[in-house]
């Protein structure tokens, strides 16, 4: 049915349609609004025979989460930034011991210095835990790829994090069409939990394993995430065939048929890069977008197949491995390894900071031109930053550099004086 509803409340009913069993809730910015509806739900009687169970951190809410879905119970939750970072033992667990809970991960950067707003940092830094992570570029594919992620998640027997973008998606109003009941319960089977804790039954998990099968163990989780590779595109296929329109899948290519140059990009970014891609093309440019879905397990094969054409790839990203440089960059050249085609980083949108089309367009010239660095940080103000380098190199002591660019700032816009 096509609502106009904002993303938060979307996914909150998407979640309800797929039948959680047991909701654990601590609120974060900018998710708060997901388990909210889901309590309100809960305690309605809208969402029947789940239980929703408010915990005193997110810590616990992960906790709450391997419990439930360690005895058969459908198991959900949601967080952002500081507040994954807070269960990240946990996080590590979850997916250490193949239990199939899905999260929502409400994109928002990490500080110091504290920040709200929207980019990819918080999901970087659980890029290697064993959770499968997909990004929604819109809020209709926010809504579809959590139909997937609880499929994926009990066909696989591992963890499932959506990405969204932090107030960009989950506080935005669009047209968002939320499928019936009857056609989630043929996407979405009942749970049929591959382990069991079972009083009648006993065994232990999260046992301690030395050197002698911890690699083992290890692997047995490789192989059931490159597994993943394989079922998210038969997934997305069946779910499309019940919606009527594509429902997820590993990567997104526009316009790529002919491209020369290829932008590959996550989230919600991606609408203002095909804006810009359309605009060049009509310029006479053969350029294309690549969206990511799919980032872990990277797919590689994939990646390798979309990108054998062009000969300039651009990554924009909204993170990077601070010391070294992009990540999705990275990921990028490895797939491509042995390929000539030049590749270049464009860091964008930290912070929340807003990815303009015009700086962009400019980029991608520039790129096409050869004149690009291999590392551009988009829109950055360099008065700012050659500032308080100048202060670091003058004075040991020069302070905290956020305090010190915030003054300046202030001091470039005439408030202080």
């Amino acid at each position: 049915m096509q609502r106009q509803i904002e993303g938060s409340q979307a996914i909150a009913a998407t979640v309800a349609l797929c039948r959680p069993q047991v909701v654990c809730a601590y609120p974060i910015s900018p998710q708060t609004h997901i388990i909210e509806e889901l309590g309100a739900m809960v305690k309605s009687g809208r969402l029947e025979s789940c239980e929703y169970i408010n915990v005193d951190s997110e810590m616990a809410a992960m906790s709450v989460a391997i419990g439930a879905s360690s005895v058969g119970a459908r198991s959900f939750t949601a967080t952002a930034s500081q507040g994954l970072l807070y269960m990240i033992e946990a996080v590590y667990n979850a997916a250490g011991l193949g239990l199939p809970v899905v999260m929502t991960l409400a994109n928002r950067a990490i500080g110091a210095p504290i920040n709200i707003w929207n980019d990819h940092t918080d999901a970087m830094a659980v890029r290697d835990s064993g959770w499968v992570q997909i990004f929604a570029e819109t809020n209709q594919e926010a809504v579809d790829l959590h139909i997937l992620a609880f499929s994926l998640a009990e066909e696989l027997s591992v963890p499932v994090m959506v990405c969204v973008d932090g107030f960009i998606l989950t506080h935005s109003i669009e047209r968002v069409d939320i499928p019936d009941q009857e056609q989630v319960d043929r996407m979405v089977p009942p749970f049929e939990p591959r382990q069991v804790l079972d009083p009648d039954d006993p065994v232990s998990i999260g046992a301690m394993v030395g050197p002698e099968a911890f690699t083992e163990v290890r692997y047995l989780a490789q192989v059931r995430m490159r597994r993943a590779l394989e079922v998210i595109p038969e997934i997305a296929e069946q779910n499309a065939e019940v919606l009527g329109r594509p429902a997820g899948g590993l990567l997104h290519p526009y316009r790529t048929e002919d491209a020369d140059v290829v932008v590959v990009a996550m989230g919600s970014v991606l609408g203002t890069i095909k804006d810009v891609a359309d605009d060049l093309r009509d310029e006479g440019l053969r350029i294309g977008v690549l969206g990511i879905s799919c980032f872990r397990p990277f797919p590689v094969q994939a990646v390798r197949e979309a990108l054998n054409g062009a000969t300039r790839i651009i990554v924009v990203e909204k993170a990077f491995s601070i010391g070294y440089g992009g990540i999705l960059s990275t990921d990028i050249a490895m797939a491509l390894a042995g390929r000539p085609a030049p590749i270049h980083t464009v860091v964008a949108g930290l912070g929340g900071r807003p990815v303009w089309a015009e700086s962009l367009k400019k980029l991608f010239l520039e790129a096409v031109e050869g004149i690009l660095e291999e590392t551009v940080f988009c829109d950055l103000n360099t008065e700012l930053v050659e500032a308080e380098i100048e202060r670091m190199a003058f004075s040991r002591r020069s302070g905290p550099p956020a305090e010190n660019v915030l003054r300046d700032l202030a001091q470039q816009a005439g408030g202080l004086r």
